[in-house]
């Protein structure tokens, strides 16, 4: 499976995972597994998520914020880089909503797209139709570091110059 295939990796070039906090769903099995393979995970969510979202014992430490906006600032804060990985309508706030601070220049993080059996396929192709309609430039479109393979993918984000060591206090 492509989500522990990306935790193992994580592991072993020893980076950290700052995440949305809870134990369910995809983003809890990665914690699962990086948490479990030795990894430092740092798992961020708002109160009012906090009953719902963690079911069972989540990995590693667990920071509550008050609201979300804080939440996805903390986690903005706390990163080197940003991975989205197969998700649902939030995963795809929290991309755009990234991209969207990087274009603005709020940050210069790279950020990837684990694009497993083509699940953002549709989407890439729907942001390319943008560029070519002129609502956004290809500079932004190439924003996106898209692979299918998550050792590929850290590759190419190492590439982009940032600091890829494991933080001791993530």
């Amino acid at each position: 499976m492509a989500v522990e295939k990306f935790g193992h990796e994580l592991v072993r070039r020893r980076l950290s995972l700052v995440y949305g906090g809870g134990s369910i769903g995809l983003m809890g099995k990665l914690a699962r597994v990086v948490s479990s393979g030795g990894g430092q995970v740092l798992g961020i969510i708002p109160e009012s998520l906090h009953p719902t979202e963690i079911s069972g014992e989540t990995p590693g430490r667990v920071m509550v914020t008050k609201t979300m906006h804080e939440r996805k600032s903390q986690m903005a804060d706390l990163a080197d880089a940003f991975v989205a990985l197969p998700g649902g309508i939030g995963t795809l706030e929290e991309l755009f909503e990234i991209a969207t601070w990087r274009q603005l220049g709020h940050h210069s993080k790279a950020i990837g797209l684990l694009n497993v059996n083509g699940f953002f396929d549709t989407l890439l192709k729907f942001i390319d139709e943008l560029v070519s309609a002129g609502f956004i430039s290809s500079d932004t479109r190439a924003l996106f570091i898209v692979e299918s393979e998550p050792d590929v993918l850290l590759d190419k984000l190492s590439q982009c110059g940032l600091r890829w060591q494991c933080r001791r206090d993530p």
